[in-house]
C-alpha cells in the first residue's frame, strides 16, 4: 500500500506516516477505569478526582505537599547501601541497586530531611516504593535513625511516611537489625518527649510495618491503603479461609483500632500541624 494512503472516511486527510500518538505520561488511568490528565492529576495532590483514589507517590511529591514552599535541607542525602553479603539471586545485588539509583535517581528506599510546615519545624523520614519496592535495609534504617537523632536534638517533631514491601532479602541479617535499631532510636525520641506521628501509605508492610510504622505517638494513613505484615494473599493461603471485605485496608485498620484517623491527601498538612499545636498547646493554626 502507498505510503500517500489517506484516510478519507469522515473527512480525515491526515496521511498514515504523519499521524503521532499521545506523548506519554500525559494521562493517568487509575485501577477503576477513571482517566485523568496528568496535570489535573498533580495539581489534585495526585488523587484522582473522580473516583478520589490515591495514587501513590514518593519522597519528592509528599515533600511538595508539606514542607512550606518545598523548601527543606535534605539529610544525609549521599548515603548509599553496599553489598556486604555479596548477595546473588537473578542479579548480582550491587547491579540491582546501581539500576535501580539510575532509573529512580534515588540512592536508596528513603529521603530525609528538615524544612518549616506552616511555618513550624518538622522533620520527615519518607520512603520511595519505586526503588527496590520501598524495602528496608541498613541504610533506609540508617537514615530514619539519623533523622531522629536530628529531631530529638533540635526538638523538632518526627514524622515517618512509610511505603514498602518490607525487609531487604538481600541484606538478611542487616536489614532485620534495622526493626529494633529503629524502635530503640524512637523510644528515645518518646523520653526525650519530641513528637511522633506515623503515616502509613500504600502499602506499609512486613518489618516495617512491625516496627516504626505501628510506633506513633499518633499512627494515621490515607484512604484505602495497604496495611499489614503479610499480604492478603499469604494470610489468605495459611488460613485457608476468605477474608472479610476491606481486610487490610487503612479503614478496615483503623476499625479495628490500630489508627487514629484517615486524611485525604490535600488535608495532611493541616491535619498534621493541627494534631502538633494542640499537643504542643500552642494556638490552632488555620
Amino acid at each position: 500500500m502507498s505510503s500517500w494512503f489517506k484516510r478519507k472516511e469522515k473527512g480525515i486527510q491526515t496521511a498514515t506516516e504523519e499521524k503521532k500518538d499521545t506523548p506519554r505520561g500525559l494521562w493517568y488511568k487509575s485501577p477503576t477505569g477513571k482517566i485523568v490528565e496528568s496535570e489535573d492529576l498533580a495539581k489534585n495532590f495526585y488523587v484522582s478526582p473522580e473516583d478520589d483514589y490515591h495514587v501513590r507517590i514518593g519522597s519528592k511529591e509528599y515533600f511538595e505537599i508539606l514542607f512550606d514552599n518545598n523548601t527543606f535541607k535534605e539529610l544525609d542525602e549521599k548515603l548509599s547501601s553496599k553489598d556486604p553479603l555479596r548477595f546473588v539471586d537473578t542479579k548480582k545485588y550491587s547491579e540491582r541497586l546501581k539500576a535501580a539509583q539510575q532509573k529512580t535517581g534515588l540512592k536508596d528506599a528513603i529521603r530525609t530531611g528538615i524544612g518549616k510546615s506552616m511555618g513550624k519545624e518538622l522533620v520527615i523520614a519518607c520512603m520511595d516504593f519505586s526503588f527496590i519496592g520501598g524495602s528496608m535495609g541498613s541504610v533506609v534504617g540508617e537514615k530514619i535513625a539519623r533523622a531522629i537523632d536530628v529531631a530529638k536534638k533540635k526538638k523538632v517533631p518526627f514524622l515517618m511516611i512509610s511505603k514498602s514491601g518490607g525487609a531487604r532479602m538481600m541484606e538478611a541479617a542487616l536489614s532485620l537489625m534495622q526493626l529494633a535499631k529503629t524502635s530503640a532510636k524512637l523510644a528515645q525520641l518518646a523520653e526525650a518527649k519530641v513528637p511522633y506521628i506515623s503515616l502509613c501509605t500504600d502499602p506499609t508492610t512486613g518489618g516495617t510495618t512491625a516496627s516504626y510504622a505501628m510506633l506513633g505517638d499518633i499512627n494515621i494513613s490515607e484512604p484505602g491503603a495497604l496495611i499489614g505484615f503479610a499480604g492478603p494473599r499469604v494470610v489468605k493461603d495459611t488460613v485457608g479461609k476468605d477474608l472479610p471485605d476491606g481486610f487490610q485496608t487503612s479503614e478496615f485498620v483503623k476499625e479495628h483500632g490500630f489508627l487514629d484517623f484517615i486524611s485525604h491527601r490535600k488535608d495532611l498538612k493541616k491535619k498534621i500541624n493541627l494534631y502538633l499545636d494542640l499537643i504542643q498547646n500552642q494556638p490552632v493554626r488555620t
